[in-house]
C-alpha cells in the first residue's frame, strides 16, 4: 500500500483533471493520499478533493502564503479545524501546511520573516490546541522550526521534503516527527539527501510527491530544453511507486517492505489517517 502523505490536487496543474490523475496513481498502486491546504481560500478545495476522492487532508497556511494573509485568518483556521472535529470529519487528518521558509528572499527580510514566524507559531498553538500533528515545510529552515516546536510541544507529524543535517532529522525523529522523501531524491546530485534516505532507520521515512511541485529526474527538464519547445513533464501521484524504487535501491530493501514500512509510519505519525485508509 503506497501513501502519498503530500500532494497537491488542487493545484492549477491537475484540479481539472483531478480524478483522472486519482485514477491513473490508483493504478499504479497508491492507496490513500493527503492534500495539505496552503491558503484560507483553498481550504474547501482540498476538503471537497478528500472526501470526493476518499483520502485525507490537511488545514493551514502555508509559509509562502504569509505576506498575503492576515491576522483573522488564524481566526478562520482554528474556526475550520473545530468545525471540521465537530462534524468528526475523519479525513482531516493534520494542520498544515505549515512551517517557515528561508530559502526565498523576500520571505527573509523584514517585516515578512517575522511574520512567517508568528503564523507559524500561531499554528502550532492552534495544532497543541486541537490535539492534531503538523505537516511541516521546511527549506533551510530546520533550526527555527526546532526551536518553535522546543517551545511549543505538538504531537509530531511529518517533515515534508526534509533535507536537513543527521542532527537535524534525528532531532525531528525524537519529536515525533517522520521525514518526507520525494522526487528531489531522485536526483544523484542530492548528496545529503541520498544520504539521509540511505542511513535513517525505517521508522522515520515517508513517502510523498509534493505534485506538482518536485518533479523526480525522468520529469526534469531544463530551461534550454523548455526554451526548445520540449514540455515539462506533470508531476502527480502517480510517480509515487517510481519514487519509492529509487528509495528501495538507496536502502537495499525490497518494495513490498518499504511499502508496508512507510504505510506504517504515516499511520503512525498521522493517527487520523487510520479512519481514512
Amino acid at each position: 500500500m503506497w501513501i502519498d502523505t503530500h500532494c497537491h490536487l488542487d493545484a492549477p496543474e491537475l484540479h481539472s483533471q483531478a480524478a483522472q490523475h486519482r485514477a491513473q496513481a490508483a493504478a499504479v498502486g497508491v492507496s490513500h493520499c493527503i492534500y495539505p491546504a496552503v491558503e484560507v481560500a483553498n481550504f474547501a478545495s482540498v476538503r471537497q478533493l478528500a472526501h470526493s476522492l476518499h483520502d485525507s487532508y490537511a488545514l493551514g497556511i502555508h509559509p509562502l502564503f504569509t505576506p498575503q494573509a492576515k491576522d483573522e485568518d488564524l481566526d478562520r483556521l482554528d474556526a475550520a479545524l473545530t468545525a471540521a472535529l465537530q462534524l468528526g470529519d475523519t479525513r482531516l487528518v493534520a494542520v498544515g501546511e505549515i512551517g517557515l521558509d528561508y530559502f526565498v528572499p523576500q520571505l527573509c527580510e523584514q517585516p515578512q520573516r517575522d511574520k512567517q514566524e508568528r503564523f507559524y507559531r500561531a499554528q502550532l498553538k492552534l495544532a497543541r490546541k486541537h490535539g492534531l500533528p503538523v505537516i511541516l515545510h521546511v527549506r533551510r529552515s530546520a533550526d527555527q522550526l526546532l526551536k518553535g516546536l522546543n517551545d511549543i510541544a505538538v504531537s509530531g507529524g511529518i517533515a515534508h521534503a526534509f533535507n536537513g543535517s543527521d542532527q537535524q532529522a534525528l532531532r525531528m525523529q525524537e519529536r515525533g516527527f517522520a521525514l518526507g522523501f520525494g522526487g528531489a531524491v531522485t536526483y544523484e546530485r542530492a548528496t545529503q539527501l541520498r544520504h539521509l534516505c540511505s542511513t535513517l532507520p525505517s521508522a522515520a521515512l515517508v513517502l510523498e510527491t509534493d505534485a506538482p511541485d518536485i518533479a523526480p529526474q525522468w520529469l526534469y527538464v531544463s530551461a534550454a530544453q523548455r526554451a526548445a519547445g520540449e514540455a515539462q513533464g506533470v508531476n502527480s501521484s502517480a510517480q509515487l511507486p517510481r519514487i519509492a524504487g529509487v528509495v528501495a535501491g538507496l536502502r537495499g530493501v525490497s518494495l513490498g517492505a518499504l511499502a508496508e514500512a512507510t504505510a506504517a509510519n504515516a499511520l503512525r505519525v498521522l493517527p487520523r489517517l487510520r479512519s481514512g485508509v
